[in-house]
């Protein structure tokens, strides 16, 4: 890889991590010298990276003391009166990992564009907790006030009344006349269908992937596991992974669907354990690798006892003990699709509701089983 390319996946990982909110605590980012060591670069690629941050505002350089992001105060200050300003609503942005890269491929994107894009680094909710529907609506407020002109959203999920709440919020920023791009998922339950555009994947062939894949390596009875509240895409999911069954002559497991706590060994026991059952599918790649943490308590062996697959392929996946088979999203494409769709909704309010889904790519690794199928076949 020659020193350009170097230098910009430097600046872009660093993109990520600063709208991720890693660096938000103390503000400063990590030492040129350290940087050169976590990328196993010259100081010349990592200054040439640290001075595309700073061009593209996202970063300072204060002497004698450091490089510090530049605060959502700061940006504004400087930006509001000179380009758009778009918001970023994600309450599960720092517990649902796929929405990290999303978020820095979308920063890239505005500032090519010559947007501004705001997001949660200015509400003071707690980095250990998930955003509250009362912080969300602070934010929606906010953005409103400064005059956004778009807000990419991804809904609430895992609560009791998130279906209340994300249409609360979508009704503020409605009633002000901004324009929403929904980012992975709709606001209610299936079969109701919002009135705003929706980017994401293509669930129902992500789980028809995974499931087929399984069933090729010799599965035959296969069980889903989910946590409660979940977004409407597990059912996506959870849909292609019944159609596969159904496509192959196989029967589904009675109760086929388990929805649970992964660290609850009561709960995987009550599964696990069922001798006929060959594999699971997971919701995603963090819930897999808790309920492969407690698959190894109890003493089930994955893959030689129970095969196991997750969906996302965020960063940790590969790195498990018994590295993870899922599925891969394709952040940068959903970002230019999203951003895509809310210029275009910017232009012509008057388009129709439209779904943009994205294909997605199975990843096969350990966990799945298939590298034990191999050797007994050879």
């Amino acid at each position: 890889m020659n020193s350009p390319l170097k230098h910009r996946a430097i600046s872009r990982q660093l993109t990520i991590e600063i709208t991720a909110g890693k660096y938000t605590k103390t503000g400063r980012l990590p030492s040129e010298a350290q940087l050169v060591k976590r990328f196993n670069v010259s100081r010349p690629t990592v200054g040439r990276a640290m001075r595309e941050l700073h061009e593209q505002g996202l970063i300072e350089r204060r002497a004698g003391s450091g490089t510090y992001i530049r605060t959502e105060k700061d940006r504004s200050r400087s930006a509001q009166t000179t380009i758009p300003q778009i918001g970023l609503l994600m309450p599960s942005q720092r517990h649902t990992e796929i929405f990290e890269p999303i978020c820095g491929e979308l920063a890239s994107l505005a500032r090519v564009k010559d947007y501004g894009l705001w997001w949660g680094d200015n509400v003071p909710f707690a980095s250990e907790t998930h955003m509250t529907a009362a912080e969300a609506e602070t934010l929606c407020e906010r953005f409103i006030e400064r005059g956004v002109v778009g807000v990419f959203f991804a809904a609430f999920e895992h609560q009791n009344d998130c279906e209340a709440t994300n249409q609360r919020i979508t009704d503020l920023l409605k009633k002000a006349g901004i324009p929403v791009v929904l980012l992975d998922r709709d606001i209610g339950v299936f079969p109701n269908r919002s009135e705003f555009d929706i980017v994401g994947v293509d669930n129902v062939a992500g789980g028809y992937l995974l499931a087929n894949h399984l069933i090729k390596l010799g599965v035959r009875r296969m069980v889903y596991v989910k946590r409660p509240l979940t977004a409407p895409t597990v059912d996506s999911r959870i849909i292609g992974a019944q159609k596969a069954l159904l496509d192959n002559g196989l029967q589904m497991p009675q109760p086929f669907v388990y929805s649970g706590d992964p660290a609850d060994v009561k709960f995987v026991t009550s599964f696990a354990q069922n001798q006929e059952i060959d594999a699971v599918l997971c919701t995603n790649d963090h819930l897999a690798a808790e309920l492969l943490q407690t698959l190894t308590r109890i003493g089930i062996r994955v893959p030689k006892s129970l095969r196991l697959v997750g969906f996302d392929n965020v960063r940790f996946a590969s790195l498990l003990s018994v590295p993870l088979t899922t599925v891969e999203q394709p952040v940068r494409d959903i970002a230019v699709t999203a951003f895509s769709a809310l210029l275009e909704r910017m232009t012509d309010s008057a388009l129709p509701p439209r779904t943009l889904i994205l294909t997605p790519r199975l990843v096969v690794r350990e966990s799945c089983g298939a590298y034990l199928y191999q050797s007994r076949s050879s």
